[in-house]
């Protein structure tokens, strides 16, 4: 009987040895905090992200906010509290998600800012160069437009984003403005990147101006869907060059059809993978400089010494629409949807 337990005793340790290994032999719990799923992107950026932290075995945890800086709080502090060990955090207010920021970092889980800044320095920081994302579509505007009355209707004002994007379009248009060859009739941030807001934003800049507007700088591919939904009431729709940003297939549509000029391409597949990459990575032991391709950045709005790494934007106009295409991000079925034979390239 003896011999019987401790043979068991012996083959139960063993199997927890086992079990222990194998724990062990899985990847990290990740928790992703999504601002909302409003935008079709963030799609897609979800299921990058996902594929990459099951590559390794990891665990995919994900809440979503529904634009509310409130819930996204408690939406970390939950995934802190189901184990997360590494966080990728698309932040619907970059100042009122600190103090769960601040929590995570002080128990050893490591943060990454996914696309929007979320200034503290022990948060890795990952985007697009958003600046150049704003260079990139002030150049196709005035490209389309050289001068006349502009318009700017900026991301939200919780978003550092928006800000960067601002800067990029100014310096650009700068010599312009100054010039007096292009004329800032309107600018208003959109709260919360809403559709529904850019589109009233845009209404209102319309009547102040008797609806003379040449040109509008919007900020991402819906708050140009909003600013175009103004616009087609007044019958300006396709007449003035709109700028926009996230390759949405709506937005590559606008684009084929000509009521779009510009949306800026950051391939979110690419966003996401490095993501989760660099969430494992971070959460493994790995130091925030350790991470490839990672620089040392400080041009955030407290100038806050942040380890970062920046991917390359592509514009896509009606004559490079065949780029997303041939990438496999957008069906030429969605992109050229409603589009007459012969009017452009990339859809004959």
């Amino acid at each position: 009987m003896k011999r019987f337990v401790l043979a068991a005793s012996i083959a139960v340790a063993a199997m927890s040895i086992h079990a222990g290994a194998f724990a062990q032999s899985k990847g990290p719990v990740v928790g992703v905090s999504w601002s909302n799923f409003q935008e079709e992107r963030w799609k897609t950026d979800e299921a990058a992200i996902k594929a990459a932290i099951e590559k390794v075995g990891g665990t995919y945890l994900s809440a979503d906010a529904q634009s509310s800086p409130a819930k996204q709080l408690t939406d970390v502090e939950s995934l802190i509290s189901r184990g997360a060990k590494a966080l990728i955090i698309l932040a619907q207010d970059a100042q009122a998600i600190r103090p769960a920021v601040e929590k995570a970092v002080n128990e050893g889980i490591s943060v990454v800012g996914y696309d929007r800044l979320i200034e503290i320095p022990q948060v890795f920081y990952l985007t697009f160069d958003n600046v150049e994302v704003g260079r990139m579509m002030a150049r196709e505007i005035q490209k389309a437009k050289p001068a006349g009355n502009y318009v700017f209707i900026k991301g939200s004002s919780q978003d550092p984003n928006a800000g960067f994007l601002y800067q990029g379009s100014i310096e650009v248009l700068k010599p312009a403005i100054d010039s007096g060859k292009i004329k800032n009739v309107g600018e208003a941030f959109t709260d919360g990147w809403l559709p529904a807001n850019a589109q009233r934003n845009m209404e209102q800049i319309l009547t102040r101006n008797q609806n003379k507007v040449d040109a509008v700088i919007a900020a991402n591919d819906g708050t140009a869907g909003g600013a175009i939904a103004a616009m087609d009431a007044q019958g300006l729709a396709g007449s003035v060059p709109v700028s926009g940003q996230d390759a949405d297939r709506a937005a590559l549509n606008r684009v084929a059809l000509g009521t779009q000029t510009v949306t800026i391409w950051k391939d979110a597949r690419e966003l996401g993978r490095n993501a989760a990459e660099i969430a494992i990575k971070l959460a493994g032991g790995s130091k925030l400089s350790e991470i490839p391709k990672s620089m040392s950045w400080d041009q955030g709005p407290s100038k806050q010494k942040m380890t970062a790494l920046f991917l390359t934007p592509v514009p896509v106009t009606k004559e490079n629409l065949n780029v997303v295409i041939d990438a496999g991000w957008a069906p030429k079925s969605a992109v050229c949807q409603g589009v007459a034979p012969g009017k452009v390239k990339a859809c004959d």
